[in-house]
């Protein structure tokens, strides 16, 4: 792979593209692969129109109807889900560059069992964290605690030399302000492994309509603590596009890859303003895109 673009989306499956790149080439990856939860994964797209007669009613009395768009779905179930993910890992890990991260996104169903197998793959002494994502959005069973949380489980490739910059981290505010003292308080604190943040909100301008679809707050923090302008950021479980969003807001060069078709025409259209990006389809073709404004 060439070193003749500055961003690049890619249609089809991740592990031929990723066999195909140089070794110690990318300095972050991030990657929000299938969860397994062994359901169907589903999100329509609606929008709301004024109606006279609408069904739903808004502020000072307007009528509304709704109107679906469109909806994305996949069923996310896997026959052995960590065959899937090994060799993916195996090559993620000969992609990183020496001072490189690779942040890994999934669930308490089974973030126990992919920590053993990147033990395996990077080393147990590789691991840096477990980044806790939190939340508090959507049903609550009575039955249990409801879960709501996500986990990023964050490996390097050098322990001893990898790539971590926390002056461009975001800085939240104290808990107990009054114990910190004024100076520090005023500044905030550098944020700990839990991160309190809201999902994609259903009314949000953020909002795709992908049913998996990450906050961009959340990949902000993850790009300012593991990289720097021009540094090239991978996802090879694109989505929505997310990540690249969030590169390309802050000069980071990005590799989205993604095998549904949806979610490739959906990266097209969010990448609308993106300067310089290619977008690669199944054939092998290149269109490229340049803009006279970043997005």
């Amino acid at each position: 792979m060439g070193n003749d673009w500055r961003n690049k989306v890619i249609l089809g499956d991740n592990l031929p593209v990723l066999r195909g790149m140089e070794d110690e080439s990318i300095n972050l990856i991030y990657i929000d692969p299938p969860f397994n939860t062994g359901k169907a994964q589903r999100r329509d797209r609606i929008k709301s129109v004024a109606s006279e007669n609408g069904t739903r009613s808004g502020f000072a009395g307007k009528k509304y109807d709704a109107v679906r768009l469109g909806s994305h779905a996949w069923c996310d179930r896997f026959d052995d889900y960590y065959a899937f993910l090994r060799p993916r890992l195996e090559e993620a890990h000969r992609l990183l560059k020496r001072t490189g991260t690779m942040y890994f996104h999934i669930d308490y169903r089974e973030v126990h069992y992919c920590k053993i197998l990147l033990d395996e793959i990077f080393g147990r002494d590789c691991f840096l964290n477990e980044i806790v994502w939190a939340y508090d959005y959507g049903a609550r069973t009575k039955r249990r605690f409801p879960p709501k949380h996500d986990n990023i489980l964050v490996y390097v490739k050098d322990p001893k030399n990898y790539a971590f910059y926390s002056e461009q981290i975001d800085r939240i505010p104290y808990m107990a302000p009054a114990l910190a003292g004024p100076e520090k308080a005023a500044r905030g604190k550098l944020p700990t492994d839990v991160w309190w943040h809201t999902i994609v909100s259903p009314t949000g301008k953020e909002k795709t309509g992908w049913p998996t679809q990450k906050p961009l707050g959340v990949l902000r923090r993850i790009i300012a603590a593991s990289s720097q302008e021009g540094d090239l950021v991978m996802d090879f479980f694109g989505g929505s596009g997310t990540t690249g969003v969030a590169a390309a807001e802050t000069g980071r060069r990005f590799i989205l890859v993604d095998e549904s078709l949806e979610a490739f025409e959906l990266m097209k259209e969010r990448f609308a303003g993106v300067e310089n990006i290619q977008f690669v389809n199944p054939k092998g073709s290149t269109t490229a895109k340049r803009s006279t404004h970043h997005g």
